[in-house]
Order: structure tokens, then sequence, then C-alpha cells
């Protein structure tokens, strides 16, 4: 693991955030941009192909991984577009398309950038829990030795409730 550098000269501090299609993915984007706003850092949006069933046929894989990097692309102009209407036009954001297991993702995006400082998770607004990405790395092997802070945000706050609080 590269040691954090997010602060000597020449970086900037970045917040990781993980982007899916659930609707608490706002929460965490709107808390990592207002304090990124405040600190001149970035977000790092880092969408993970999981692999799927039919791995072994390279056509079917490849289709997928296509579909699927298209779906990544339009959620980061969709969460740019949405930062910008909620007022963090000057945020600066980058884009990570990775492919394998998320939690094993979320840690290598870590190791190889020494710049992102915090994890930004929202839980889940489900009853079910709060989530599996939350709950895998609050319970996983990686619980106690987490490379960098995780800050978990309550799914169901409200824009003005996150800036209060950011």
């Amino acid at each position: 693991m590269k040691p954090r550098r997010s602060f000597e000269e020449g970086h900037r501090r970045k917040f990781l955030i993980v982007v899916d299609e659930s609707q608490e993915v706002e929460s965490a984007l709107y808390y990592a941009a207002s304090r990124m706003q405040r600190s001149l850092g970035s977000i790092v949006m880092l969408y993970v192909i999981e692999p799927g069933e039919l791995q072994h046929w390279s056509g079917v894989r490849q289709v997928q991984l296509e579909e699927e990097t298209t779906k990544a692309k339009a959620l980061f102009r969709l969460f740019r577009r949405k930062l910008s209407l909620a007022g963090f036009e000057t945020v600066e954001t980058e884009d990570v398309i990775r492919e394998g297991r998320l939690a094993e993702e979320v840690v290598n995006a870590i190791a190889e950038d020494e710049d992102i400082a915090v994890l930004v998770l929202a839980a889940s607004v489900d009853a079910k829990g709060p989530g599996p990405l939350v709950a895998s790395l609050a319970a996983g092997r990686a619980a106690g030795g987490f490379p960098v802070p995780v800050t978990v945000v309550p799914g169901q706050l409200s824009l003005a409730e996150i800036k209060a609080l950011a």
C-alpha cells in the first residue's frame, strides 16, 4: 500500500465514492462534494464492473464489458450534472472504471492512488441493512485494517442536511 500523500506539494486530497444505480449514491456524492468544495480537493467516482456468469464465453464477456462501460460513463455524466445543479459546479471529478469484485477493487483503487484520503459511502435506505459494500467493509477481513478512513453517510439525508453536516 502506498503511503497517503494528499497533503504534500504536487498532490491533492481526493474522496473516493462508489458509483452505481442505487438511490443512496447521491448522498455520498453530495457529502463528498461539500467536503471537497471546502478543502479544494476532488472526487474520484469509481464504477466497478463485476464478473458475470458467462465469463468463459469471450464474445458474451466483451459485450457485457461494453454495456457496463457505457452505463458507467452515463452515470458519471448524470452525477456531474447533478453536482452542477446542486451548486457544486467547481468540484473536480475523476472517473474510474475497474473490472473485478467490488470490495477488492475499492481497496485496489485506494492502493494505487496515494491521494485518496477518504472513502465515502452512503448507507442504504432499505430496511434490509446498510448495503452490501458497507456491511462487507464493516464486518469483513478489511474492517480493522482498512487503508483510509471510511465515512458512511445516512442515505435518507436531504441535500440541505448534507451541506449542513459536511
